[in-house]
C-alpha cells in the first residue's frame, strides 16, 4: 500500500505488531471472561475469526495503549508488554507478557505476509490456552502495562506523558513461567507467557494492602 512505502523497516515492524497485540490483547480479555461474551463481537483479522470489544471505552482503553506504545517499539525501547490482573490487595495473580525486539539494525524490506502468518499462530495458541491460566478471584482488576528498556524524557515526547509509572506490587519471589508460543525473525522477535506467582510466594497478612 502506498502510505507503507516511506516507512523504515522498524517502522512497518512496530506497525504490524501493535495491530497483532491489539488483538491479542483483546483476545486475553475474552478468554479470561472478564466481560460478558456479548460485550465482544466477531471479526475477522489474519484470516482468523477473533473478538473484538464493542463497548466504546473497552475497545478505547486497548486501541490508545497499544498504539501509545508505537514510536517506543519502533525504536527498540518496549522490553515487555503485558496484560496484568490484581487481587483486591493490589497484588498480581496473573500476568500475560509479551516480550519483544524489534532489530534496529535489519535494513531489508519487511514481508508482511510473512510476519503477519507468524504472529497469526500467537491467537491461535492463545485461543486453546485457557486450561494454563488461574481462575481469578471474584474481585479483581486489571491493566495493561509496559516495561520500557530505557525512557525518553516526557518534555521532549508528547507521547510518553500518557504511561505513567504504576504503583502495582511486584512479587518478592521469582514467578513461574509458562510458555505459550515464542517467533523469531530477522526484524522481529516475539514471546508469549504467563506468569504466576511462586508456591514460596509470601501470602499477605490480614490487613496489609
Amino acid at each position: 500500500m502506498d502510505h507503507k512505502d516511506n516507512q523504515s523497516p522498524q517502522g512497518e515492524t512496530a506497525r504490524i505488531l501493535v495491530e497483532f497485540l491489539e488483538v491479542a490483547i483483546t483476545s486475553i480479555v475474552f478468554l479470561k471472561g472478564v466481560y460478558p461474551s456479548g460485550a465482544f463481537e466477531r471479526r475477522r483479522y489474519m484470516n482468523l475469526v477473533v473478538q473484538r470489544a464493542r463497548h466504546p471505552q473497552l475497545r478505547d482503553y486497548i486501541h490508545s495503549a497499544v498504539f501509545g506504545l508505537l514510536p517506543f517499539i519502533q525504536k527498540g525501547m518496549v522490553e515487555r508488554a503485558a496484560v496484568i490482573f490484581f487481587n483486591t490487595d493490589g497484588i498480581p495473580v496473573e500476568r500475560f507478557v509479551f516480550k519483544l525486539a524489534v532489530n534496529l539494525s535489519y535494513g531489508s524490506k519487511v514481508e508482511e505476509a510473512d510476519l503477519e502468518f507468524t504472529l497469526r499462530s500467537f491467537l491461535i495458541k492463545l485461543s486453546v490456552s485457557e486450561s494454563l491460566t488461574k481462575v481469578l478471584p471474584c474481585d479483581y482488576r486489571w491493566e495493561i502495562t509496559a516495561y520500557f528498556r530505557s525512557l525518553p524524557e516526557a518534555s521532549a515526547n508528547k507521547d510518553v506523558k500518557q504511561w505513567i509509572p504504576t504503583d502495582a506490587r511486584q512479587w518478592e519471589q521469582p514467578p513461574l513461567l509458562t510458555p505459550i508460543k515464542s517467533m523469531s525473525s530477522k526484524p522481529l522477535c516475539v514471546q508469549l507467557y504467563i506468569e504466576h506467582p511462586s508456591l514460596s510466594e509470601p501470602k499477605p497478612q490480614n490487613g496489609e494492602v
